[in-house]
């Protein structure tokens, strides 16, 4: 039996060692360079950190499971791996450089897939937010962790949710000067969330540590840390040179008068993260009502064989991640949910779970946020399309269907090809819509190329037909 699994953050990781211990063989694929997803990006092996534990949660549990996996006989990783289409043959795969020319294409007939593809930020738009100088809050800490490098001087981070934390924490040791990090959602929103039900905490109260580690870090750095509050714009003639802060109703709407401004060269916005559904969608795996892959209890998808696990089934960070690979893989392997060996990681899923709906409260995007937009604001910035423009067009060709919208505007076409803007045009259009949202079941998850291919791959000749 073999088994593929896509994606070697915790979830891919560990469901890819939940099977090879089922005596299966695992074929794990990563597009990066390395093991370990966003969660544990690090310096590549050529330069590694001397003492790279300390800027990593749980960094030992990850060194065991990259070396359970690359010494397995039966387990074949594969970086630089970049699955880019499914079908009936199998998962389509080039190997090498995302911009390299002679990538090499392979197909992996499997068995079993388990999709652990994670998520991406999100980041809701802000005027001003397409100058230089403005990152997504992972890709600055992935300048951070992975290479080191500082994105700039005095650094705001901006947003909503517990990864704003690391984040900041990430770009205080590249040297950056972390001048605050500004939380939207209102200290009484997110504290009546923790207070409800607080005997179900008791199983995640590792989490109450690793929130005073931040505390002490953050007091160490002097790093400022308020709530209710949100950039509502980014200033700049060339680059960012400052922004406006203002304070925020719990619709996350600006109030009026409360506008401050803050000198920085450099703004990191996070409001939550989107799952990468491409190569699940692919696989015909159906959604639940919040856009997740829709799982039972034992991670199966909706198609026979397919397994989902981690962020593609609901945001929970890393400990539920490991915890729904663990199972995903067990199963994937033949295991039953039932078996013994599951008993620690179901009861810990739910544990986790319960964590996850926590924060899900506490942190959702208030459905006002949009009251800070300009008529100027750019909403697509791979296609330079702005508030006002994807309005109008909105509203002269009556559109209550994404397909229409995009054609007609160009939004969500560019190179990105909606992952940056997708959400928020969806949002946008919805709302917009009389109809009460969209009508024609498109949506910027679904992708059949899920990642830029050139045209020479996609060729095939007689010697290709004959191996493949």
């Amino acid at each position: 039996m073999k088994i593929v699994v896509i994606g070697a953050g915790p979830a891919g990781l560990a469901a890819a060692r939940a099977a090879l211990d089922a005596n299966q063989r695992v074929v794990l694929l990563d597009a990066a360079d390395d093991l370990g997803g966003q969660y544990w990006r690090h310096l590549p092996s050529s330069r590694p950190s001397s003492n790279e534990a300390v800027l990593h949660h749980q960094w030992t549990n990850f060194v065991e499971l990259r070396a359970r996996l690359e010494d397995d006989p039966l387990c074949e990783v594969v970086t630089s791996a970049h699955v880019w289409a499914i079908d009936r043959a199998g998962i389509h795969v080039l190997v090498g450089p995302p911009d390299g020319p002679d990538r090499e294409r392979r197909t992996y007939p499997t068995d079993a897939v388990v999709v652990a593809t994670g998520a991406h930020d999100r980041v809701l738009p802000v005027p001003g937010w397409e100058l230089p100088g403005v990152y997504s809050a992972g890709g600055a800490q992935a300048l951070a962790k992975g290479d080191r490098v500082a994105v700039g001087e005095r650094v705001l981070v901006a947003g909503s949710g517990p990864f704003l934390l690391p984040v900041a924490l990430s770009l205080a040791n590249s040297t950056s000067t972390v001048v605050g990090v500004v939380e939207a959602s209102r200290a009484r929103r997110v504290a009546s969330s923790w207070a409800a039900r607080p005997w179900e905490l008791v199983g995640a109260r590792t989490k109450v540590a690793e929130a005073g580690s931040y505390a002490r870090e953050f007091a160490r750095h002097r790093i400022p840390y308020v709530m209710g509050r949100a950039v509502t714009a980014i200033h700049g003639a060339e680059c960012v040179e400052s922004v406006t802060i203002a304070a925020v109703d719990s619709s996350w709407a600006p109030i009026v008068g409360t506008e401050y401004s803050l000198a920085v060269d450099a703004v990191c916005l996070g409001h939550g993260f989107t799952p990468r559904l491409e190569l699940a969608i692919a696989l015909g795996c159906q959604l639940n009502d919040r856009r997740f892959v829709a799982i039972d209890e034992g991670q199966r998808t909706s198609v026979v064989g397919v397994y989902a696990a981690g962020e593609i089934t609901g945001v929970g960070g890393a400990d539920l991640a490991l915890v729904e690979g663990t199972i995903a893989g067990h199963l994937a392997a033949g295991g039953r949910l039932d078996d013994e060996v599951l008993g620690q990681a179901r009861r810990h899923r739910a544990t986790w779970r319960r964590f996850a709906a926590r924060l899900d409260v506490a942190h959702a995007i208030g459905e006002r946020w949009s009251q800070w937009l300009t008529p100027e604001t750019t909403i697509c910035r791979c296609e330079d399309v702005t508030y006002q423009q994807l309005r109008t067009v909105a509203r002269v060709t009556d559109s209550s269907g994404l397909r229409s919208l995009k054609l007609t505007s160009r939004a969500g076409l560019g190179i990105c090809q909606g992952r940056t803007c997708g959400r928020t045009i969806e949002s946008l259009l919805g709302a917009w819509s009389n109809e009460g949202g969209l009508i024609d079941g498109v949506t910027t998850d679904r992708r059949p190329i899920a990642v830029p291919v050139r045209l020479g791959e996609l060729r095939v000749d007689s010697r290709d037909a004959a191996t493949d």
